[in-house]
């Protein structure tokens, strides 16, 4: 049984569980599979938009698909619920992600 279909299998058992969802998002990543990915990440933003972790991967995909508009969009929307959550981790690494969008190389 491949990690997918053991996580597949996790959702299941715990439909409700953003981390489920996160982890499913970021093997589809870790696959290639950018369209699911995408996607998955977007539902949990939907459905779980406390789920600050979510904010930093998605708007790094949303660059390497060239929708830097939309990352822009994402790392405010993350950095808003971080500070909203005094996750201080999450909001230095999702401000540094937008400075980097904002100042990087091209």
């Amino acid at each position: 049984m491949s990690r997918l279909d053991q996580l597949k299998a996790f959702l299941n058992d715990s439909p409700n569980d953003p981390f489920v969802h996160y982890a499913i998002a970021q093997e589809y990543r870790k696959l290639e599979d950018l369209t699911l990915a995408h996607s998955k990440y977007v539902e949990l933003v939907e459905n779980y938009p406390n789920y600050v972790a979510t904010y930093y991967h998605l708007g790094k995909l949303q660059i390497e698909l060239a929708k830097k508009e939309e990352a822009m969009v994402t790392f405010d929307k993350g950095i808003e619920i971080a500070k909203e959550l005094k996750d201080q981790h999450s909001l230095a690494e999702l401000q540094s992600a937008r400075l980097e969008l904002l100042y990087g190389e091209d």
